[in-house]
């Protein structure tokens, strides 16, 4: 879980990757669902960017009427990253790491905490 969580970890603000976006990138081919399962076990107050995790059509995973759509919704918001229709537009907002990234992997404002 841990490879999981820091891959997300890797997605900067303003950005979104799929679930198995996300797991492509920690080396787990076809782990959509390991990535969905460890979001699921985050600790409570953990700072990983759970809220930049969406659907490889570009939704929210969450059911529009729910508690985590609305605070996803929000986040991402914040992060001026509209959500339209409980859609993010993929062509603009996806996370596209070049290979410098995936390897020094820069350090994120909420690390130094």
């Amino acid at each position: 879980m841990q490879r999981i969580w820091d891959t997300i970890s890797d997605v900067p603000r303003g950005k979104v990757a799929s679930y198995g976006q996300i797991a492509e990138v920690a080396g787990i081919p076809r782990g959509a669902r390991q990535v969905g399962y460890a979001l699921r076990q985050l600790p409570r107050g953990s700072k990983v960017p759970w809220h930049r995790i969406i659907q490889a059509s570009g939704r929210i995973a969450f059911d529009s009427d729910t508690p985590q759509f609305r605070e996803q919704k929000k986040r991402l918001q914040q992060e001026d990253v509209p959500v339209i229709r409980g859609r993010i537009d993929l062509q603009r907002y996806r996370w596209q790491p070049d290979l410098d990234e995936l390897l020094w992997k820069p350090t994120l404002a909420w690390d130094e905490e």
